[in-house]
């Protein structure tokens, strides 16, 4: 009698061994698990304008601005130097004395007023048109009109002071010189003043 060889099915109790068997088995090869996908990079919202210039405000807040480039003085001219007077013009002046065109007697005053006048006085010629004038400063031998008192002024004062203001930049610009007189107008008192010809424009 040939063997059944048909396959029978699992009994109750072998199903549910098997069932038990299979939970505990882990598989050899699981399937991989799918990488997880990058991070999407999230774009800057736009900067506003006035983020902007808060921004640029505080990045030049602390840089000093650049100094101003100086500007050269403008040069002045030389003052003209004052030019010895030749001594045929002084005797020309002893010969004729017409040609001293003006004269200012500063002697007894004080040194304010004397200068004062002084000024005006050269100022005043040069604008005439006058070349020579005579300026009388005294040789300070006697003291001043209307000082009394046991003070005494220095004497000579103005006789020595007057050639200084004559070499001034304000005076410089309208006497060409001078020269101590001929004793027949003063002297060592009186001095010789030449002026230069006023320029067109100037006062």
């Amino acid at each position: 009698m040939a063997r059944d060889r048909r396959r029978r099915g699992l009994s109750e109790e072998e199903q549910r061994l098997w069932t038990a068997v299979k939970q505990t088995v882990k598989p050899m090869h699981p399937e991989a698990r799918q990488p997880e996908p990058p991070p999407v990079p999230v774009e800057d919202a736009p900067e506003s304008a006035a983020a902007g210039r808060d921004r640029l405000k505080s990045s030049t807040a602390g840089s000093s601005p650049k100094p101003p480039t100086p500007q050269k003085p403008a040069v002045k001219p030389a003052l003209p130097p004052l030019q010895p007077v030749a001594r045929k013009t002084r005797q020309k002046l002893v010969r004729d004395p017409q040609l001293i065109e003006a004269r200012i007697d500063l002697h007894g005053l004080t040194q304010a007023d004397a200068h004062h006048r002084l000024v005006g006085f050269l100022h005043t010629a040069q604008a005439r048109g006058l070349k020579v004038v005579l300026v009388i400063t005294g040789k300070g031998g006697t003291p001043y009109h209307g000082f009394t008192g046991l003070h005494l002024p220095e004497r000579g004062v103005l006789r020595r002071v007057v050639p200084q203001w004559l070499a001034l930049p304000d005076l410089r610009r309208i006497v060409h010189g001078y020269e101590e007189a001929h004793v027949s107008h003063g002297g060592a008192g009186a001095l010789y003043v030449f002026l230069r010809r006023a320029k067109p424009g100037r006062p």
